[in-house]
């Protein structure tokens, strides 16, 4: 369960926000401030994992408020205004919903925050699956896997060291591998986001290996650039 506030100067709002949480079973509203200082104090003193924030408020905005928060929280942003989207995104925003936003697009919201928190706090790390080479089956911890790529009719699993080259199809590789912490972004490449080293643009880079997605895997790369933004 996410623990969550929200700020905003008009109080209508906050019941919309709250009213519209209760249908999302991963969203706890524990506070709601109209008084944007009063919802900085909170943050201070209390652990918060998402905060779903107006832009346009008296005094301070929200922009602003979320620049004086050391360590935010992930962030959604609810506004009337579309013209801060790209500033919004650039602070790693999880999402922007646009007053009046329907239910659908605030699960959909909420389910983006909850993507990024089971990839904080799920420590997949200490998971493991079976790798099939040739006649054996190989117990690998999935935390140790660095990508997947495609090499003919099968495979390779690229590990700390050594590679696991196994009988599979991608879409079969993928299935096997979690998302959000696997990531294909490429018909012959499935990356693990949390050993990627570098972005630039469409190119990733895992220690010395260097990836650029495919065309069609633009959603994916979005996806994967914020995820990496949040961690």
């Amino acid at each position: 369960m996410l623990k969550a506030i929200a700020i905003d100067d008009e109080p209508i709002a906050l019941e919309v926000i709250k009213n519209l949480a209760k249908e999302v079973g991963s969203i706890s509203i524990d506070a709601c401030f109209t008084n944007a200082m009063q919802g900085l104090a909170y943050l201070k003193s209390n652990k918060v994992d998402l905060l779903f924030l107006d832009i346009k408020m008296p005094g301070r905005s929200g922009i602003d408020l979320l620049e004086l928060i050391p360590e935010p929280p992930m962030v959604i942003f609810t506004t009337a205004y579309s013209e801060y989207a790209a500033q919004c995104f650039e602070l790693n925003a999880v999402d922007y919903l646009l007053k009046p936003f329907s239910l659908q697009r605030f699960v959909k919201a909420c389910g983006k925050a909850y993507e990024f928190y089971k990839l904080v706090n799920w420590e997949y790390s200490t998971k493991t699956i079976f790798i099939k080479d040739g006649y054996e089956q190989i117990r690998v911890s999935l935390g140790d896997i660095l990508y997947a790529e495609a090499t003919g009719n099968y495979v390779q699993f690229v590990l700390p060291g050594k590679n696991i080259t196994s009988r599979l199809t991608m879409n079969e590789a993928e299935s096997i591998l979690p998302q959000p912490f696997f990531i294909r972004i490429h018909r012959s490449y499935i990356v693990a986001v949390k050993h990627i080293t570098k972005i630039e643009k469409k190119t990733f880079w895992i220690n010395a290996k260097e990836i650029t997605a495919g065309e069609a895997y633009k959603d994916s790369v979005e996806k994967l650039k914020k995820i990496k933004a949040v961690v």
